[in-house]
């Protein structure tokens, strides 16, 4: 099931590993990373990056999107996903 991520931009829900914050330093890093890997997608069409998604393949996409709002997008596709919340 494809997933919008925003701005017309999609994403098979099955692929994705991870939906983290784009505010951490271990964030950051993996986003440097991936840069020098050629293995970075910027999807925000030039708005704040909110979430950074992580997929199977290793490749790692900055979304203007939330994660709630993904997450919800994933729940509501009924693609079956595990959310981990950390208060």
């Amino acid at each position: 099931m494809m997933i919008s991520i925003g701005y017309r931009n999609y994403l098979l829900a099955e692929r994705i590993v991870a939906i983290v914050s784009p505010e951490t330093r271990p964030t950051r890093n993996l986003i440097a990373g991936a840069k020098e890997r050629g293995m970075l997608v910027d999807a925000t069409m030039g708005k704040k990056t909110k979430s950074v998604i992580v997929t199977n393949s290793n490749h790692v996409v900055l979304s203007a999107n939330s994660a709630d709002t993904i997450v919800h997008r994933i729940e509501m596709s009924g693609e079956k996903i595990r959310v981990d919340e950390e208060n």
